[in-house]
């Protein structure tokens, strides 16, 4: 591919979102139409980000904010705006009013602090509340959603394991599986069940497969299916896996057995 073609290609993907929400004037969509009929890429991709949007409308995988929080965030806001209006109006005073204006005015930062720790306290038990398969299918989703499937970039396993140095506090295994069909992408870190993990990125036939890993005690084998979604977990050396994919479960199933025996001892 040539770099002029590489960068009408690209010009086509950075209109791919606008089109999908409808924010293309009606010259640039009708034009953005006749490539997709033309583009098997673009229409993928097309397909692909469609199914992101309709995932991430359903319920669960977008977390609401109580009402409570909602409350206590306009009230910090409420807060703040009367504060820079009273700075404003500190200007016309003489310096030991502002000071003394001043001195008032941070009394109020403990309410902000409580604020946010209570924030973090809602969090936490909403994350709490939920299942780890909910967990998982949340952070999978998001992963596509958030174009943040990986933090580094590539299929060498060499340059992807050393990367996890100083980031968790364990060492994963990492292997590329593309020969058996399951090519390595990356990895990136992530955040599931109360602390952060290690996720590695693979494909099979250009579906995702998120392989999350952190330490746990060994436990049953587990499969699962949720909206679409097929999970698989199994234990070694300490370390818990977690397979989460939308490929067919025999193909979830052959990555968890070629994934073992290639970091077998």
């Amino acid at each position: 591919m040539s770099g002029g073609e590489h960068h009408d290609h690209g010009e086509w993907n950075d209109l791919l979102h606008g089109f999908i929400d409808g924010e293309l004037d009606a010259a640039t969509a009708a034009r953005f139409e006749a490539h997709l009929a033309t583009c098997r890429d673009c229409a993928g991709e097309m397909e692909n980000a469609l199914m992101v949007k309709r995932l991430s409308a359903r319920e669960g995988v977008k977390w609401q904010a109580p009402d409570t929080v909602h409350a206590r965030v306009q009230a910090a806001l409420t807060l703040e705006q009367s504060m820079m209006r009273r700075t404003a109006a500190s200007h016309t005073e003489g310096l030991w009013q502002r000071v003394w204006r001043l001195v008032r005015e941070w009394s109020f930062v403990p309410s902000l602090a409580v604020l946010a720790a209570s924030l973090m306290l809602v969090l936490n038990v909403q994350q709490q509340s939920q299942t780890i398969e909910d967990q998982l299918l949340a952070s999978h989703v998001r992963s596509m959603l958030a174009d943040h499937l990986t933090d580094v970039l590539t299929s060498d396993q060499h340059t992807v394991k050393p990367w996890f140095n100083g980031k968790i506090d364990f060492s994963p295994p990492v292997v590329d599986l593309a020969t058996q069909g399951f090519p390595l992408v990356g990895g990136r870190v992530d955040y599931l069940d109360g602390r952060v993990v290690a996720a590695l990125i693979y494909r099979r036939h250009g579906h995702v497969i998120n392989l999350f890993i952190w330490p746990g005690a060994a436990g049953a084998k587990t499969n699962a299916e949720k909206e679409g979604y097929n999970f698989v977990e199994w234990h070694a050396d300490g370390l818990v896996f977690w397979a989460v994919s939308d490929v067919a479960a025999p193909d979830l199933f052959t990555f968890r057995d070629v994934f073992i025996r290639a970091t077998a001892p």
